[in-house]
C-alpha cells in the first residue's frame, strides 16, 4: 500500500492505473491485429507467459513472441475483449498486480471458438512504460460455438477444448474457495 498519500502520489497512481488499463486493452488489439512489431512493447524483457494447465510456458520476450507466433499458426481471426479488472499496486512504485476477466472469439483450425479467460498479471514499469511482466491464463471454458451450450451443461467436466483432448477447465472448480464452499477437501490439484 502507498504510505505517501500526497496529491502528487495519488495522481501518479491514477495515471499509472490508466496506463495499465490501456496496456490491457492494447494486448487484445495487438493479438487480434497480429501486430508483431507492437507485441514486444507489451512485455518486459524477462516476461513469463504461462497457462495453468502447463501447455504454455514462455520465459523472456523472445520466447513469448515465439509462443504467440505458434498460437497464431492455428488461429484464424480473433476478437479479444476485457471486462472487469482489479489492479493492486505494491510498495514499489514500478510494480503492480492485476486480475483481468476476459472473453475471446476466434477460429482455431477453421472452427469458430469461444473462450472465457481470467488473466492473473504482474506489471512492471520498464523504460518508463508499464508492461506485462507475467501473465497466467486460467480458462473457464474454451469451446467451439457448436458445443457452447452443451459445454456449460452436461459437458461441464470437459469444457476446456483448446487442444486435441478435452479436459476440465482451470476455474472455478480447482479454486480453494470454490472447493471450500462446496465442502470438498483441500489438497487437490490446485489450491490457489
Amino acid at each position: 500500500m502507498i504510505s505517501n498519500n500526497s496529491i502528487e502520489t495519488r495522481l501518479q497512481r491514477l495515471e499509472d492505473r490508466i496506463a495499465i488499463e490501456e496496456l490491457i486493452a492494447r494486448y487484445g488489439l495487438v493479438m487480434d491485429d497480429r501486430d508483431m512489431d507492437a507485441m514486444p512493447g507489451l512485455f518486459t524483457a524477462d516476461v513469463r507467459i504461462l497457462s495453468r494447465d502447463g501447455v504454455m510456458d514462455a520465459r523472456g520476450r523472445d520466447a513469448a513472441m515465439a509462443l504467440y507466433q505458434g498460437r497464431f499458426e492455428v488461429l484464424g481471426p480473433s476478437n479479444h475483449f476485457t471486462h472487469d479488472r482489479i489492479i493492486t499496486f505494491s510498495d514499489d512504485a514500478d510494480e503492480a498486480t492485476g486480475i483481468v476477466l476476459s472473453h475471446a472469439e476466434m477460429q482455431r483450425k477453421g472452427q469458430p471458438m469461444l473462450a472465457a479467460i481470467r488473466y492473473s498479471d504482474r506489471y512492471r514499469r520498464e523504460e518508463g512504460a508499464w508492461r506485462i511482466a507475467e501473465r497466467l491464463f486460467d480458462f473457464f471454458y474454451y469451446v467451439s460455438t457448436a458445443d457452447y451450450l452443451e459445454a456449460l451443461g452436461p459437458g461441464l467436466a470437459t469444457r476446456m477444448r483448446a487442444y486435441e483432448v478435452p479436459t476440465g477447465a482451470d476455474i472455478p472448480e480447482k479454486l480453494a474457495t470454490w472447493r471450500a464452499y462446496y465442502g470438498e477437501a483441500p489438497g487437490g490439484e490446485d489450491d490457489r
